[in-house]
């Protein structure tokens, strides 16, 4: 994966730019972008690029036939949610149902063990709002198949997300305009997504692996109880930087070539409620089940009763969605009993108590959350949240978490630091300082101009020097 990294940093991104801004018409640079992506899909599984690109073409005409034959479009609608979810299932869930079945039938004795296509959760999910964005008529069916095959693979996104909609590109696909200022903005969003994964969320990981031990459930038991808190404190801090870092990447590399894809996080961890904290986590996600689940089922009109199904059936979806595994369907059912509780009467109270209650509500909430996110193993699970209170006959503290700790406690600082706005925040009234003393602030527009060269160098020293990289999203 080192080498895959920066392999991808310095010669396939920097080639694919070199190429792209030789190229001066729109249809020739989309042919560029739609060469690159196939190949880069490919590189990861090339048997699996045949997948992607037969779920296009089941998109692409069952668009055409929505908007061709009007009286047939819920046949068209279904026919693409049968076949596009039903691949998934196979693919993302055969081994999950089967596995469970044999477990508790003893039938079938043997379990296929099904390859998992990089980021088939992420396209499946870009091609079915396509769909159905068009059964609503809030966009015209792509007529060229090319472009909506571009449109799934681009590889800003394709694997590892944010989920892009169609109609929110579409524009871009066909009229987009390169801007200096832009192409300043999309380096350094890149550069930060590639220290946020290179620096800080390999780091947190490599803490956080020590502590919470998936393979082996004896050492687990005997780990210390700090060490397991401190373990799932850097998991919380990894999972954030790891997946958002993804995202900054992939705005970045848009706006470089005149993409403008939607933010995918706004600091969900100073969220004061868990509903504000949906509102800021994985944004394209949580806005996709709204859209496409839970508002078409009757969202909250339908009375008390009609909400909490209607949740249900998305929480439960959204575990799924994030892996075959039944802690997964218990994390998002966990987030759907504290979310019923807050639109039931607990909103309402939060909102008037001082906000830091709120934080540390929600935090405690979502700390605990990610446990039950990192233990596939529902034993190990056990044995982690035992041991986080001396329960396992562990001690509370060894000489392992010290060390651990001290030597890492600046590192963690910078990180917490990190998953705030608080750098943002410290940046704007640096501005208007210089500005109300009519002074140039060349210190930040010095900052700001070898910010990315800088990150750029450190994340390479990190790859190079580190054998631990871990993609956690790869494996939706």
């Amino acid at each position: 994966m080192v080498f895959s990294s920066l392999f991808f940093v310095f010669f396939f991104l920097a080639l694919n730019l070199f190429i792209y801004s030789r190229v001066h018409r729109i249809t020739p640079k989309n042919i560029v972008m739609l060469v690159f992506s196939l190949v880069f899909y490919a590189w990861g599984g090339p048997k699996y690029l045949f997948l992607l690109i037969g779920m296009t073409f089941i998109s692409w005409l069952s668009a055409l036939g929505i908007e061709r034959f009007n009286n047939h479009r819920k046949l068209f609608l279904a026919a693409a949610c049968i076949l596009e979810l039903g691949a998934l299932a196979v693919f993302k869930y055969t081994g999950f149902i089967l596995g469970t079945l044999s477990s508790i039938t003893g039938f079938p004795k043997i379990i296929p063990q099904i390859g998992l296509p990089i980021g088939i959760s992420f396209y499946t999910f870009q091609l079915l709002s396509y769909v159905a964005d068009v059964y609503r008529g809030e966009v015209h069916a792509q007529k060229k198949f090319w472009m909506l095959l571009l449109y799934a693979s681009l590889f800003h996104q394709c694997i590892a997300g944010p989920i892009v909609r169609y109609k929110d590109i579409e524009r871009d696909m066909n009229h987009r305009i390169i801007k200096i200022n832009e192409v300043d903005q999309g380096i350094k969003r890149f550069s930060i997504g590639l220290a946020k994964k290179a620096i800080l969320a390999n780091g947190c990981a490599a803490i956080a692996d020590v502590f919470l031990i998936t393979d082996d459930l004896k050492a687990l038991a005997n780990v210390s109880a700090l060490g397991l808190w401190l373990g799932a404190l850097c998991f919380m801090l990894q999972i954030y930087l790891d997946f958002s870092a993804y995202s900054d990447m992939a705005i970045g590399m848009g706006l470089m070539i005149g993409f403008h894809y939607k933010e995918n996080f706004n600091y969900p961890y100073i969220a004061s409620s868990i509903t504000d904290f949906w509102h800021r986590w994985h944004i394209s996600l949580s806005t996709f089940f709204r859209d496409y689940v839970y508002i078409p089922l009757g969202g909250s009109r339908k009375g008390t009763g009609r909400l909490i199904l209607n949740l249900f059936i998305v929480w439960f979806l959204t575990g799924m969605w994030h892996g075959a595994s039944w802690n997964y369907i218990l994390w998002g059912l966990y987030f759907f009993v504290f979310l019923v509780i807050e639109k039931l009467f607990l909103q309402k109270h939060l909102s008037g108590i001082p906000k830091f209650i709120g934080h540390i509500y929600a935090l405690i909430i979502i700390y605990f959350g990610w446990i039950l996110f990192k233990f596939e193993d529902l034993s190990a699970l056990g044995i982690a949240l035992k041991g986080m209170f001396g329960q396992n006959g562990n001690n509370i503290y060894d000489l392992q978490t010290g060390l651990m700790f001290e030597n890492n406690i600046f590192f963690l600082i910078f990180a917490i630091v990190a998953v705030t706005p608080l750098f943002k925040a410290i940046r704007k009234p640096l501005i208007q300082w210089f500005k109300k003393r009519r002074a140039v602030p060349y210190p930040i527009y010095a900052y700001e101009i070898i910010l990315p060269v800088i990150l750029l160098i450190l994340s390479t020293m990190a790859l190079v020097g580190n054998s631990y990289n871990p993609f956690l999203y790869f494996q939706f």
